[in-house]
């Protein structure tokens, strides 16, 4: 359960208050965009993180939120790598969305643990 809290927590606040409130639908297309990506992909990108961290925080299925949400932290990690180790440094590094990439794994692996609304294969 603690696992789930601290994914969910990261997803949140990523989706949420980063990418949402903070660069905005139209500054977080600007960016990918200038790094290559469809502007598109913005708005599925916040609502993906968001609500998946809402899931992941509720229990509802985690394990299988964990696995949909995996290729956006591999996709972070491939756009940090040339940056070096440290995500201090300039433009972030790759450790970062490496150990998130790890944890949200070992969560697809473990499931969402007490407390949880519904589990992957659960019956209702």
């Amino acid at each position: 359960m603690l696992l789930r809290i601290g994914l969910a927590g990261m997803w949140i606040s990523h989706g949420l208050i980063l990418k949402l409130l903070t660069f905005g639908v139209v500054g977080l297309g600007n960016w990918l965009a200038a790094i290559g990506l469809p502007s598109a992909l913005a708005l599925p990108l916040i609502l993906a993180e968001t609500v998946g961290g809402l899931l992941i925080l509720l229990g509802i299925y985690g394990r299988w939120v964990s696995l949909a949400l995996l290729p956006i932290l591999l996709g972070a990690l491939l756009i940090h790598a040339p940056n070096g180790w440290v995500f201090s440094n300039p433009d972030g590094g790759w450790e970062y969305p490496l150990f998130l990439a790890v944890m949200t794994l070992v969560h697809a692996l473990l499931g969402d643990g007490p407390l949880a609304l519904k589990a992957a294969g659960a019956t209702s």
